[in-house]
């Protein structure tokens, strides 16, 4: 027959269990800590109005309303301006936007591919998508500054109506100077000249 060695079981000391439970608490906070600080942070386009219609390609150009900022405290360093446009017909509101690579950063140029015509985006572009270590020299981005942009999409133009449409643009701008440059009697303004 096998016997059993015994082994005296002494009780657990006043406060050891709640020391215990600490212990193991703060171990899986840490571990959940080092697992969030490993997970690779991407770019991020939250939707916050649906758009319409198809996705935009390379080559088309987005009329676009936005404010940059840094995505640590806020801080905007740069916003859309009001340019000449609309023209009524010809263009909408918005700065045009060329999706090209190379043209902007690659979060932006990435971004902005997820994007329709009528929606508002908030586009998170971590740093390495962004500047990097080296922003551009003068500007308010630090380096390595991941950012945030709030994005509104006015409108999508593919490359050639928005080529055809610059170059209605220009025509009516040439005919408007040509008029008011030289027309019968001289300069614009100017009293026609007897016997001309």
């Amino acid at each position: 027959m096998t016997e059993i060695t015994r082994v005296p079981i002494h009780p657990v000391a006043k406060g050891s269990l709640t020391k215990l439970w600490i212990g193991v608490i703060l171990a899986i906070a840490i571990g959940a800590g080092l697992a969030w600080a490993a997970v690779p942070r991407g770019l991020n386009v939250d939707t916050i109005t649906a758009g319409t219609g198809p996705m935009p390609q390379t080559g088309d150009v987005l009329f676009i309303k936005y404010t940059g900022k840094l995505a640590a405290d806020g801080t905007v360093f740069d916003e859309s301006r009001d340019i000449p446009l609309p023209v009524e017909g010809i263009f909408p509101e918005g700065t045009p936007f060329p999706i090209e690579e190379g043209a902007t950063i690659p979060g932006f140029f990435e971004g902005l591919q997820q994007m329709q015509k009528g929606g508002k985006y908030t586009l998170f572009i971590p740093a390495d998508k962004a500047y990097g270590a080296e922003p551009p020299p003068g500007a308010p981005i630090p380096a390595n500054a991941d950012l945030e942009f709030e994005i509104e999409v006015v409108d999508v133009m593919s490359q050639q109506t928005f080529e055809r449409n610059l170059a209605i643009l220009q025509q009516a701008m040439q005919s408007q100077m040509g008029a008011g440059a030289g027309g019968p009697g001289g300069p614009a303004g100017a009293p026609p000249v007897p016997g001309q």
